[in-house]
């Protein structure tokens, strides 16, 4: 082994040391390296072991202020990922003290490290991955297993499956993937990075047969990788499978199919295992030259710790890949990387002989990505199981990192030194500002300003010399007051020495009800007064008083503007021309949604040529704004945060930037960026989707030339005049004619006709048939202007009703109101049989111009719509009022989205969107609570039923509450469904209820807003007009008002 190659195994080695200690940290909340390190020690590398030890009750934590300096100058640091370090040679060596036992267990540990790696190839961390991340997820002894993992289902019709146009390329969750997703589209879309997974040949010596077990691993997954790129960038599919990559990555993991893999995690494992497939090739092709690993270019940098121990002074230069964040206690990303930068005592860095600890961080070099990873779980002990933080943390798009460089330390040190000393001010003014504002010494306290002004108006009031109880005559209460609302008044109570008026027996004083008089009494004050006070008193005081108001008023306001231009002070200082020369724009945001133990994941990546934000969400890939990532990313709101930031120097354009023809100089798009076996390997896959949608297509026209033929042979039958109506459907569709005559509209057609007879001298059928149009048509306009409770629908009377609220061209009322007249049914007399007939042969001389019969026809389809959204609702409410909860959800489900289409054309065309929404939502969360009170029952049979009621009615209907982001109320029941079942995570219960429970937790936590197919439409029963607006009334007249907040 070459000295080059024996320094890289020992960078690694130490690298894998603090993934070790990571782990330990972030899963038992413990933030002291010595105890961490001697579980590890006492455990044999076992990291499941480990857990166990440091979460027993019997652990013992030394104080933390023993071991906090340790952290600087050992590559043990838990803010960084070290891949490699370089001591300066003035540094003094602390691992070379004899007495620290510390030191001697990192140095075995690094040995065992190095011992496994040399006889394996695979790391000690590779063979203990799984374990740990099933320690992190089941501690406390809860095996969370899963036995049949979510796959999305592909739809069988292929054209659903189409990619449109030049949209990105989903990626299908292939069981609890969506960690893999969000990655892998973060990566892709770094053109740098894509055109090096592309372009990657395996070496030569190692296509036959790989060397170790790392090489006959890592050669697959970069094959599988490059597949699955030139997949995501020709493909014709809409999302395509990435199951061949996911296994490799699963076998090496050697983890359960369901579980849910950490993102930060994956990502460094991904980045190893491309920077070994890179080193492989680079030490082939390398002349006499140390050769450059590409990935290590890309995503690693280093930085300087310059720190004190103990009033000695070092240095270490280390490397870092992901650099790990705190969140908890911090505001936003600069807030973090300040704490991150610095530690302990820092003064004690310019001064000499102190026997004080501290450090600061510089970065050196910066890579062209870089990447933070964001610490949303810790350890809570006195639950005994991890926990996600919350909080709501702000990041900016672009961050300027000049003020972490090592070359600007001096300045940046001036500064840090001015914005503590303004912050130390600010408090100062903060905490005088407070006086003034919450004025007091009780437990209610109010703004000074507003306690002198209540002051003020109370010796400004008028004069009474009377007691607020004795100008009240109890023998006649004032005008408005209710007697019978009274109660003993405080003289009654006083005993037999109380003085009380002869005129009554018991004195009762009045109490004035604000809510329920309609006035005040006129004799009663409007505040209370001062008894006596003289005019020179109430001068004195008055101006008194308001020269006090003025002064408090100007030193708020010169508190506040101070306060404020402080602010900006600090906001500004870092804005001057040389502190933003290191720009690095926000790439993507990898965004996790759930608790600690379980969880979706997705991200939000930025296109740099389209200038927009895109959310690949597994399959789904929308466009995006910057506002719905600070909802989805910055915390605080729901359970969505970021948990990963990919930042990429702004200057650095290689990274974006498109491919070129050499010789045209055209810009490369598409399958011609592919190498040529990729492109062969993805015109193969496209010409069998192809064959795909051929097939399928064929599928379609053999169905309907079958149908067809049934048709051309099946005997038509004349359809008598009086069909009997079908059983399940509405009759509006049922009747021959297109105007729903049933006996309640027939009737009105009768009684038009009859009073036309009596108000026409002519009574020849025409005359009369246009005057009982006329009239019929006056009817159904008043109708249509009248403004009716809910419970009265006129638009259920008649199509004509609606057609005139929406607004219908003049001569599709016309024509609906002739067919009225002109149907065959209105033929039982001689009168009406004679202007039936007129009424059809006006028909029959409507040209084919007057009247647009497609036209027509939709707005007949519409009102049809309208009828049956209506039948929908109805029965619907009335399940719901029955506490038929899983039969209502269909009705009320169908009968919002049908609803909504219709709204979609106008505002009247349609029933209240809230409503509906409302009993909806209620059914769900019902549903909701009802399904938990079953699983939690314990009894099999019970809890089976109740996640069949969440996997087949409340999963599915999620993403129709989330598919509208400005339903407030829709989201935040959702919110309240998923913090149900997830307030279940960490309690004891049998372990066949905690499988259940984590195979059912991925889909309810999937943020996915695609609609997924439901149930065929349930069966309406059929209504005559009369019974509809029966129905329909009586329900809405027994509904109570919809509450204010909706829920």
């Amino acid at each position: 082994m070459t000295v080059e190659q024996n320094v890289l195994q020992q960078s690694k080695s130490q690298k894998h040391q603090q993934t070790f200690l990571n782990q330990l940290r972030e899963i038992t909340g413990i933030n002291d390296i010595q105890v961490l390190q001697q579980a590890l020690k006492d455990s044999n590398g076992n990291l499941e072991l480990a857990v166990t030890f440091l979460t027993a009750k019997n652990a013992k934590v030394p104080q933390q202020e023993e071991a906090t300096y340790y952290q600087t100058a050992l590559p043990g640091n838990d803010r960084y990922i070290s891949v490699g370090s370089q001591a300066d040679t003035n540094v003094i060596d602390l691992t070379g003290d004899d007495k620290d036992d510390l030191q001697r267990a990192i140095a075995l540990s690094l040995e065992e490290s190095n011992r496994a790696f040399r006889e394996t190839g695979i790391t000690d961390e590779e063979q203990a991955i799984s374990r740990v991340l099933e320690a992190s997820i089941a501690e406390n002894k809860a095996s969370l297993k899963r036995t049949h993992p979510e796959v999305w289902s592909d739809s069988p019709n292929p054209y659903d499956r189409k990619r449109q146009d030049s949209c990105p390329v989903g990626l299908k969750n292939v069981g609890n993937t969506c960690w893999f997703s969000a990655v892998i589209q973060s990566l892709f879309n770094l053109l740098e990075f894509r055109r090096l997974v592309l372009n990657y040949n395996p070496p030569a010596s190692a296509q036959d047969l790989p060397r170790n077990q790392k090489e006959h691993r890592n050669l697959p997954f970069m094959r599988e990788l490059r597949y699955l790129f030139a997949l995501l960038v020709g493909s014709k599919r809409k999302y395509v499978d990435p199951s061949r990559a996911v296994d490799i990555l699963k076998d090496a993991f050697k983890s359960n199919d369901s579980q849910q893999q950490d993102v930060s995690e994956f990502t460094h494992k991904l980045l190893d295992w491309l920077e070994d497939a890179f080193q492989i090739k680079a030490e082939e092709e390398r002349d006499g030259e140390k050769p450059k690993n590409p990935m290590v270019e890309l995503f690693y940098g280093r930085f300087l710790a310059v720190g004190v121990l103990e009033g000695k002074k070092f240095e270490n230069t280390e490397m870092f890949g992901q650099y790990p964040l705190q969140v908890n206690g911090f505001k936003d990303l600069h807030e973090c990387l300040e704490a991150a930068m610095i530690e302990g005592e820092i003064e004690s860095l310019h001064s000499e002989n102190s026997g004080k600890s501290g450090q600061e961080h510089w970065f050196t070099e910066l890579p062209p990505v870089l990447t933070f990873e964001l610490s949303r779980f810790e350890f809570n002990q006195a639950l005994g199981r991890p926990e996600k933080i919350h909080n709501k943390l702000e990041f900016p798009p672009i961050l300027y990192l000049d003020r972490y460089m090592h070359k600007n330390r001096e300045i940046t040190r001036i500064k840090r030194d001015e914005i503590k000393r303004l912050k130390e001010y600010l408090t100062v003014l903060q905490q005088r500002l407070e006086r003034y504002l919450s004025y007091g010494s009780g437990p209610k306290r109010f703004p000074l300003v507003d306690v002198l002004q209540y002051a003020l108006e109370f010796a400004s009031s008028k004069p009474v010399c009377t007691s607020p109880i004795d100008d009240i005559d109890a023998s006649a209460p004032p005008s408005g007051t209710v007697t019978a609302q009274t109660i003993p008044s405080t003289t009654d109570q006083q005993g037999p020495s109380s003085e009380i008026p002869s005129t009554s027996p018991v004195q009762r004083s009045v109490i004035h009800k604000p809510f329920t008089q309609s006035r005040i009494p006129p004799d009663l004050p409007m505040h209370p007064a001062p008894r006596h006070i003289t005019e020179e008193e109430l001068s004195v005081l008055e101006g008194c008083l308001h020269r006090w108001r003025t002064e408090v008023e100007n030193d708020t306001r010169d508190l506040q503007e101070s306060i404020s231009r402080i602010h900006r002070t600090i906001e500004l200082m870092y804005s001057d021309k040389s502190m933003v020369q290191v720009p690095y724009r926000l790439h993507a945001v990898l965004v996790h949604e759930g608790q600690a133990n379980a969880g979706h994941y997705w991200a939000y990546i930025y296109d740099h040529h389209q200038r927009r934000w895109m959310k690949y969400n597994d399959i789904s890939v929308t466009k995006s704004t910057w506002e719905e990532l600070e909802r989805d990313s910055f915390g605080g709101y729901r359970n969505a945060s970021a948990y990963c930031l990919m930042y990429i120097n702004d200057k650095e354009q290689f990274l974006i930037q498109e491919e070129f023809n050499k010789e045209t100089g055209q810009m490369l798009l598409g399958m011609d960026t592919l190498p040529p076996d990729l492109k062969d390997y993805v015109k193969e896959d496209n010409k069998r989707f192809e064959k795909e949608l051929e097939e399928w297509d064929a599928e379609l026209a053999q169905k309907v030339q079958q149908e067809k033929l049934l048709a051309s042979q099946t005997p038509r039958m004349p359809a008598p005049s009086s069909a009997p109506v079908q059983a399940g459907e509405p009759e509006y569709l049922e009747q021959p004619s297109r105007t729903d005559l049933s006996k309640h509209l027939k009737e009105d057609s009768v009684r038009a006709i009859t009073k036309a007879l009596a108000e026409q001298e002519d009574r020849s059928p025409e005359t009369v048939m246009q005057m009982a149009i006329k009239l019929e048509y006056a009817r159904l306009l008043k109708l249509a202007q009248d403004d009716p409770p809910p419970e009265c629908d006129y638009r259920l009377h008649h199509a004509v009703v609606y057609f005139m609220q929406n607004e219908a061209p003049k001569k599709i009322i016309e024509r609906t109101l002739l067919e009225q007249f002109g149907d065959h049914n209105l033929s039982f007399d001689e009168r009406c049989r004679n202007i039936m007939k007129v009424a059809q042969a006006k028909l029959e001389m409507i040209k084919p111009d007057e009247v647009n019969m497609e036209e027509y026809e939709r707005w007949h389809q519409e009102y049809r719509n309208y009828r049956e959204t209506t039948m929908y609702l109805m029965v619907g409410l009335e399940l719901f009022q029955k506490k038929s909860y899983m039969e209502a959800l269909l009705y009320l489900i169908y009968a919002y989205q049908s609803n909504k289409e219709l709204l979609s054309k106008g505002l009247y065309r349609g029933h209240d969107e809230e409503l509906i929404s409302h009993y909806r939502r209620e059914c769900l969360l019902k549903l909701n609570e009802h399904a938990a009170a079953l699983f939690e029952s314990g009894d099999d049979q019970e809890v089976n039923n109740g996640l069949i009621i969440m996997n087949e009615l409340i999963v599915p209907c999620l993403p129709l509450l989330l598919v509208d982001e400005t339903e407030e109320k829709d989201i935040a029941a959702v919110e309240d469904m998923r913090n149900r079942w997830c307030s279940y995570l960490g309690q004891e219960m049998e372990p066949n209820l905690q499988e259940k429970l984590t195979d059912f937790l991925p889909k309810l936590l999937d943020c996915s807003t695609e609609i997924k197919g439901f149930n065929d439409p349930p069966k309406l029963p059929s209504y005559s007009t009369h019974e509809l607006c029966e129905r329909f009334a009586r329900i809405m007249l027994s509904l109570s008002r919809t509450p204010a907040d909706g829920r």
